[in-house]
């Protein structure tokens, strides 16, 4: 029907059901994926190039994945098996700061993820877990639905955010020639914002500020 939209691989059949018996499964083909990904990173992923390291041709990946786009929302959901989704403590603060120090973690084990957390995000069943566990978390607080919605993407994206800024941070050469330039800027005394803010306190470490911005946000978030 024209205009339908196709279902997310997630609602479709696990293999196309015509054709020879399984012999592999989508679970079996995510995980070499990310394996391939988190190696060689993700534009190292292609059909072509995940059936060779399979031993198989590329054609009979696609009766399991239908499209690369399929593959790196596989791959995306895959990751949110790693959380441990513990009862809630009744302090969901705390807790929801706990999801965001592994997503931290999760997405330090896997450069790529980050990437497709801001710019591909996605919801399969091991997302789903996880956003049922934030929002189990968040069942006595006042906000809304919709901001208990904004608040769980804040969540994901800002974790992604933080990675990100610590793997361009691990470049140093960069970051001593950004944090050479933003010095020179101060002393220059054309900017006095940034020359009083430099005066008071030098530039602090991002990473250590994760706890505290998250908690900002999030509180800012759900009101």
């Amino acid at each position: 029907m024209a205009g339908q939209q196709e279902p997310v691989i997630w609602m479709r059949p696990e293999r196309a059901p015509v054709g020879r018996p399984a012999e592999r499964s989508r679970s079996e083909i995510t995980a070499a994926a990310v394996e391939l990904a988190d190696r060689e990173g993700l534009e190292a992923v292609s059909m072509r190039r995940l059936a060779s390291i399979l031993g198989t041709g590329a054609a009979s990946l696609y009766r399991y994945v239908a499209t690369r786009d399929d593959l790196l929302d596989l791959m995306t959901d895959s990751t949110a098996s790693d959380y441990d989704l513990p009862d809630p403590s009744g302090d969901w603060q705390a807790d929801l700061l706990a999801i965001a120090r592994q997503a931290r973690q999760i997405m330090r084990r896997h450069p790529w993820l980050p990437t497709m957390v801001i710019n591909r995000p996605t919801l399969g069943p091991h997302g789903i877990d996880l956003l049922e566990h934030v929002l189990d978390v968040l069942a006595d607080h006042p906000a809304g639905p919709g901001r208990k919605l904004e608040a769980f993407a804040l969540l994901s994206g800002l974790s992604a955010l933080f990675v990100q800024n610590e793997m361009a941070a691990a470049d140093t050469s960069a970051t001593r020639r950004s944090t050479a330039y933003l010095r020179h800027v101060a002393a220059g005394g054309s900017h006095p914002r940034i020359t009083a803010l430099l005066a008071t306190s030098p530039p602090e470490d991002p990473h250590d500020r994760f706890d505290a911005v998250l908690i900002r946000a999030l509180t800012g978030v759900l009101g």
